[in-house]
C-alpha cells in the first residue's frame, strides 16, 4: 500500500525534527534504557494512519541503528474502527530515546489523519440513505496527499482524482483560456478517446453547452439548491453531475436531496480539526 515516497517523507520529517539527536533524551536517559509506551484516544474518533505509523517507526528505528525487530509495535484497533475517548490504541516497546524521539512525528500522523477520516465520516452518515457518493479534492497538504486521501477512504469517502496526470477536469480558468464550455468539452473529447470527460459549470446556461459537447460529468460550481434541481431536471440522466463548493453539514443532506450523483468537498482535508491524541510511557523495562 506505501507510495515509494512515503518512506523519503518520513526520513525528511527525522531530519526536521530529530536532526542529530533528541538532546534532552542524550543528557538525562541512558542509552540502553527501554521502555513500553501507549497511544492513547483522547476523544471519539474514527481511527486512521495505523499502518504508516508502524512503517514511520521501522524508518526510525533504522536512523538510530536499530533493526525493525528491536521495536515491538502492537496495534489494538485497526483503520476504520470508532475508538471511544480514553481507550489504548496501541503500545510500541523499544529504546526508550527512540521512543520519545518518534513521539511527535508518530502523534502529529496519526491525529491528522484520524482527524480528516472522523470529519469524512460525519459528511457520510448525513446522506448514507441516499446514493450520492461524498468525494475529496486535491486540496490537501503538499506531500501528505497520499496518506490524507487514504484517509478519506478509511472515513467512508470516495477519492476524486488523485493528481492532474490522471483525470481530465476542465475548469474555469481552463474554460478561460480556451474560450468557451462548448469548445473545452469537444476539443478534450477529440484528443482524450479512453478517460471521462469532466467540466466545471457556473450556470444552466452552462451546463447545456457541456451536455450537447458530450461531456461525461459535470461539476455543478457553487450553485444553489434551486439550480441544481433544475440541473438534475435538464440532464435527465445523460450526464453524472457532481456538486461542488460551500458544502458544509448542515447543507449536504439538501444538496443531496436535489439528486445530484456526487458531492466534491475540499474541507475533507483542507479543514479537518486534528483529533486529540498522547502517547505515555507506561513502564520502563
Amino acid at each position: 500500500m506505501f507510495n515509494p515516497l512515503i518512506d523519503e517523507l518520513f526520513k525528511l520529517s527525522i531530519i526536521e525534527d530529530i536532526g542529530n539527536g533528541d538532546i534532552t533524551s542524550q543528557l538525562i536517559i541512558p542509552e540502553d534504557c527501554k521502555a513500553l509506551a501507549q497511544i492513547i484516544c483522547k476523544e471519539d474518533m474514527i481511527l486512521a494512519g495505523m499502518p504508516f505509523v508502524k512503517r514511520f517507526f521501522t524508518i526510525l528505528s533504522s536512523y538510530f541503528g536499530f533493526t525493525p525487530e528491536q521495536i515491538y509495535f502492537e496495534e489494538y484497533y485497526k483503520d476504520g474502527d470508532f475508538i471511544k475517548k480514553s481507550n489504548v490504541i496501541a503500545s510500541v516497546k523499544g529504546n526508550t530515546r527512540l521512543l520519545l524521539a518518534g513521539e511527535r512525528i508518530a502523534l502529529n500522523l496519526l491525529q491528522r489523519l484520524s482527524g480528516i477520516a472522523t470529519f469524512t465520516r460525519e459528511f457520510v452518515k448525513k446522506v448514507e440513505d441516499l446514493p450520492v457518493k461524498i468525494l475529496d479534492t486535491r486540496k490537501t497538504t503538499p506531500g501528505l496527499r497520499f496518506m490524507e486521501k487514504y484517509a478519506v477512504k478509511i472515513g467512508g469517502g470516495i477519492n476524486h482524482r488523485f493528481a492532474l496526470y490522471d483525470a481530465v477536469l476542465i475548469k474555469d480558468n481552463h474554460i478561460k483560456a480556451v474560450g468557451a464550455v462548448k469548445e473545452a468539452v469537444i476539443k478534450a473529447k477529440n484528443q482524450c478517446m479512453h478517460q471521462k470527460v469532466e467540466v466545471e459549470v457556473k450556470n444552466l446556461k452552462e451546463l447545456e453547452e457541456a451536455i450537447s459537447a458530450g461531456a461525461d460529468i459535470i461539476m455543478l460550481d457553487n450553485m444553489n439548491i434551486e439550480e441544481m434541481k433544475k440541473a438534475v431536471e435538464i440532464a435527465n440522466g445523460r450526464v453524472l453531475l457532481e456538486a461542488s463548493g460551500g458544502v458544509n453539514l448542515e447543507n449536504i443532506r439538501n444538496i443531496a436531496l436535489t439528486g445530484v450523483d456526487f458531492i466534491s468537498i475540499g474541507a475533507l482535508t483542507h479543514s479537518a480539526t486534528a483529533v486529540d491524541i498522547s502517547m505515555k510511557i507506561r513502564e520502563v523495562l
